[in-house]
């Protein structure tokens, strides 16, 4: 269950001892990424993996994975160029029909529950191809980054947590944090989720 708390530290321990590092100009980082990774681990993983118990993401992914079983790579290309287009004016057919399902709906609301804590959620297929996501994300694809080779077809307890970024527009620590999408029937790994992380707002 999302952590409802409102009684959060605006600057974590993780973010704090990273943002020491870089003031100082020193290069390492191990300390500091491992605090995050851990504060992670404890705090974060345990409600992406409870909110993806949910049949709303699993019939999601399994009815996407169905449709796409025969796609080609030459047509996730196309899909990928489609989105990229869309983005730029910022709406469009695939980008529709992606954000206005059901699934994508319910990550609106677990991302507002979150109260912060969460910037971003996008669930994928078998393939890499978004099924659905809280916003708009620059690609259609994902099968071509770490956040899916590295979660999916790795095994339902693999986690991927990356680097603490110091996003300029928000003015915030973020993490993305991804995991795979298990079937809560077959137990087999059907997909995955990608989920960035305030680190601000971690207790």
């Amino acid at each position: 269950m999302i952590n409802k708390n409102t009684s959060v530290r605006r600057l974590s321990a993780a973010a704090f001892a990273l943002s020491s590092v870089l003031a100082l100009g020193a290069t390492p980082l191990s300390a500091a990424e491992n605090e995050h990774k851990q504060a992670i681990n404890a705090q974060v993983v345990p409600q992406i993996r409870a909110f993806l118990t949910d049949s709303r993401v699993t019939d999601a992914v399994n009815n996407q994975n169905t449709r796409h079983g025969g796609i080609s790579q030459t047509r996730i290309d196309q899909l990928d160029k489609q989105w990229r287009a869309e983005t730029a004016t910022g709406s469009g057919k695939l980008i529709r029909s992606t954000l206005d399902n059901d699934l994508s709906a319910y990550l609106v609301t677990i991302q507002e529950a979150s109260q912060g804590l969460f910037s971003e959620i996008f669930v994928m297929d078998n393939k890499g191809l978004n099924v659905g996501q809280s916003g708009i994300t620059s690609d259609y694809w994902q099968g071509d980054e770490a956040k899916w080779q590295k979660t999916y077809g790795k095994g339902p307890d693999a986690i991927l947590i990356d680097d603490v970024e110091f996003d300029e527009s928000s003015q915030t620590f973020q993490s993305q944090v991804s995991l795979p999408v298990v079937d809560s029937i077959s137990g087999e790994v059907i997909g995955a989720v990608t989920v960035g992380v305030n680190m601000d707002l971690l207790q």
